[in-house]
């Protein structure tokens, strides 16, 4: 059976798991990484996702890090991004990194999914990982 993958990208254990667990409930694949730098490896290890979804405020490598080393890795740089953060002036940060969308926590389930799918459905489907 195929299924799309999103790459999650969240350094909050408890907040990884239960969007993990909702995407992998809709059907959709989904690779784990704690920080941009795991991002950066597990990206370079699998098929590409359909969308990244990246929180901002991390340790070791953050949101802005990670954006700078996957715009400038022709591999991987057209993957989608979407922010998934706290962070004030959302908006204005998924601009400035160039993401194709955000979704401000606490993250609104419906939201989620719909943002998910609407990436998802214009990709080819991939194999659950």
């Amino acid at each position: 059976m195929h299924h799309h993958s999103v790459l999650l990208v969240e350094d909050n254990e408890d907040v990884r798991a239960a969007i993990a667990m909702l995407l992998r409930v809709e059907g959709t694949g989904v690779v784990e990484a704690s920080d941009g730098a795991e991002a950066l490896d597990q990206l370079h290890k699998g098929p590409p996702p359909c969308v990244i979804l990246l929180d901002l405020m991390m340790p070791n490598t953050d949101g802005w890090q990670f954006r700078k080393a996957q715009i400038h890795d022709p591999l991987i740089a057209k993957i989608p991004v979407v922010l998934l953060s706290g962070a004030g002036n959302l908006p204005h940060h998924a601009d400035e990194l160039g993401a194709c969308g955000y979704l401000k926590k606490p993250i609104d389930v419906d939201e989620l999914v719909h943002t998910v799918w609407r990436f998802c459905d214009h990709a080819e489907p991939q194999l659950a990982i």
